[in-house]
């Protein structure tokens, strides 16, 4: 509208309204109404409740492409640098456009059935309301009670996932008031953008909806309905407790952080899933009068789910999915991008050098606006630290995981939080674990009563006394680590730090450290109550899962490399006669004094680097004339003895 002069938009609106006033009938034009009352009781019941085709409520991501799809001319939908950012295709092979069509959640979805079978229609009801809620909503807005699995294969707006509709179409009111599902539509026949003075009539009359500006769609709360989520508890008989419990609350933790300010200049949900570009862009095919807007929303809605995403894109033709692989390959790349760039800070430290032990501190921070992992429960991320020597040979390691891709060591009870790790056995696994009733272990939603363990990393400004901590809780031995989201006595650091205990046994010589932390978007200890069931989707899901890429997802490394430790074990007695001289030096020239051949001096400074690596060296060495105390390792048939030389 912006490039338009001012006299020509408003002959086309007039224009744009005549056509539309002509195509309603006489008793439907507003005019033919008493009163604006009148007109609005008649919308109410023309659009939310008469029965209706899908299509009259919501549209297809399909009747949008046409004019936010790639556009053959590049003149839409590009940036700067020529790339073409469109809507569609980059929404398309999201875990969004694909929600209704997950296959482990529909695996999920027949195993809670399974459990629970007298809840089907309740169960089915729910789930659709966020996998699919453009199908289940117009089938409540049509008076049903229930919207069922079956109904949503067959609903061809409900296997859109989370479409356009979806977001653009959420009303104002109660934005971040409902949760679990509960939402609100404005199904008058509006799509909500963020660009002001819209040019509305290619979307009037060719999809029949009119765009229009609100700042509300870029408010966290437009995702608030689906991303904190509480389910009615069951005992293990199916019996409801008359309890909820929280399985996912995402939203409430970005509300429990730094990311909301307090409302007054937030960073959002979409200000880091759908990363905004500066550049002048196109938003319309098909129209080379319109004016470029900016910032421009790229609509990739990534987040951390590599693992899900490469398992559709190789399952496509079974899933009935049409975005392009070289789309999923972009999503995919995007995901990798977000879950190694913008989730976690990490810093690797020595702290201590003992005679018999080496200490370190891994400093984990959460750059994330909520908890890593978020959302559901199946995610984990865990810690591998591992030590070894300048052969390669791993001297000491805690996590990595075997050929089942579970964690090592892991056994069936729950790996506690740990502030000290000293052992082997012992390894950090950031993660929300359910229990039943019983407060025994479970993966079944419906069964969830409560928690044994939600360490999960905490975002920046998080408080155990923000309004929105009953859920967003934190269970197990993290509320007793004073290094959890603590620096000081001061909360709200949205990092933690594991201390690692390690011996040396005896080892003398350069070690290697490295600390790395994975992400696992499904557990293999979580899947497997439901793996030891059956229903199709359940076989399904099985055969994608068992020929899919599980293998853990790098998020985060630091290291540090030729670090001198030296054990102070009891030397043999041709050790003893081993004299490096003088001692302290002045000028940085050594002499090697040994009854036995000497094979190889190799010399480290108090920083670990390297100084010299000699083979078979004669009666002397010579080192550079720096200040300071060196470790001199002195190879001789049968082991090595270490001598520290000061050089002044």
């Amino acid at each position: 509208m912006k490039a338009l002069n001012g006299k020509y938009v408003v002959a086309i609106a007039m224009f744009a309204s005549i056509v539309l006033l002509a195509m309603i009938p006489e008793r439907e034009n507003p005019d033919a109404f008493h009163t604006i009352a009148e007109w609005d009781r008649f919308v109410d019941e023309r659009l939310m409740h008469a029965p209706a085709d899908t299509i009259h409520l919501f549209p297809t991501a399909s009747t949008c492409e046409g004019c936010h799809g790639h556009d053959p001319q590049m003149n839409a939908m590009v940036d700067w640098m020529g790339n073409d950012v469109n809507t569609h295709d980059d929404w398309a092979s999201s875990m969004m456009a694909n929600s209704a069509k997950d296959p482990f959640w529909r695996a999920k979805v027949s195993h809670e059935v399974l459990v629970n079978p007298t809840h089907k229609m309740d169960l089915e009801t729910k789930c659709t309301s966020c996998h699919a809620p453009q199908g289940h909503f117009t089938a409540l807005l049509r008076g049903a009670d229930h919207y069922s699995i079956t109904e949503m294969e067959n609903d061809t707006i409900a296997m859109d996932g989370v479409s356009c509709g979806a977001c653009h179409m959420k009303a104002k009111e109660d934005l971040d008031q409902l949760f679990s599902g509960e939402a609100k539509y404005d199904t008058s026949g509006v799509m909500y953008g963020p660009f002001e003075m819209p040019f509305a009539a290619p979307m009037n009359d060719f999809v029949g909806f009119n765009p229009v500006y609100s700042k509300h769609i870029n408010d966290a709360g437009i995702c608030a309905s689906c991303h904190t989520l509480l389910t009615n508890s069951t005992d293990l008989e199916g019996n409801y407790t008359g309890r909820q419990f929280v399985e996912q609350a995402t939203y409430h933790e970005w509300i429990n952080s730094d990311f909301d300010d307090d409302g007054a200049s937030p960073k959002t949900c979409q200000g880091c899933h759908m990363p905004r570009l500066e550049d002048n862009i196109v938003i319309s095919a098909n129209y080379l009068f319109l004016e470029p807007r900016s910032p421009f929303a790229l609509h990739d809605l990534v987040g951390a789910n590599v693992t899900m995403l490469e398992l559709m894109k190789d399952n496509k033709k079974a899933l009935n999915i049409k975005a392009a692989d070289e789309h999923f390959d972009e999503t995919i790349a995007k995901t990798l991008n977000m879950l190694q760039k913008q989730s976690l800070a990490v810093e690797l430290s020595n702290t201590k050098i003992e005679s018999d032990s080496v200490y370190f501190d891994f400093k984990i921070r959460n750059k994330a606006g909520h908890k890593f992992p978020s959302g559901f429960p199946s995610r984990r991320v865990f810690v591998e630290f591992t030590i070894t020597d300048d052969q390669d040979d791993t001297l000491w390691k805690s996590g990595g995981t075997d050929e089942n891709f579970e964690v090592i060591g892991h056994s069936d009870k729950v790996m506690p939080h740990y502030n000290v790790i000293t052992s082997e056995d012992q390894v950090q696994i950031y993660e929300f674990v359910l229990a039943d009733v019983n407060g025994d272990f479970t993966t079944v939603l419906e069964q969830a009563d409560g928690s044994l363990k939600d360490n999960r990393l905490l975002p920046k400004g998080f408080s155990t006394s923000h309004s929105a901590y009953d859920t967003t809780k934190i269970y197990g031995a993290a509320l007793a680590d004073p290094n959890f989201n603590y620096i000081g006595s001061e909360e709200g650091s949205g990092t933690d730090i594991i201390s690692y205990h390690i011996p040396t046994n005896g080892y003398t010589g350069n070690i290697n450290v490295s600390a790395k932390i994975y992400y696992q978007a499904i557990a293999p200890r979580w899947i497997k109550p439901m793996f030891d069931e059956t229903t199709p989707e359940i076989e399904i899901f099985r055969s994608m899962y068992d020929a899919a890429d599980l293998s853990p997802v790098l998020v985060a490394q630091d290291s540090i490399n030729d670090l001198f430790i030296e054990s102070l074990a009891i030397e043999n007695e041709m050790f003893v006669n081993v004299t490096v001289y003088p001692n302290p030096s002045d000028n940085g020239l050594l002499y090697i004094k040994s009854e036995s051949t000497v094979d190889r001096v190799r010399v480290v400074n108090m920083e670990g680097k390297l100084i010299l690596d000699q083979y078979s060296p004669k009666e002397s060495i010579q080192l550079p004339n720096i200040s300071g105390l060196y470790a001199v390792e002195l190879f001789l048939d049968g082991g090595s003895v270490v001598r520290k030389i000061y050089i002044r």
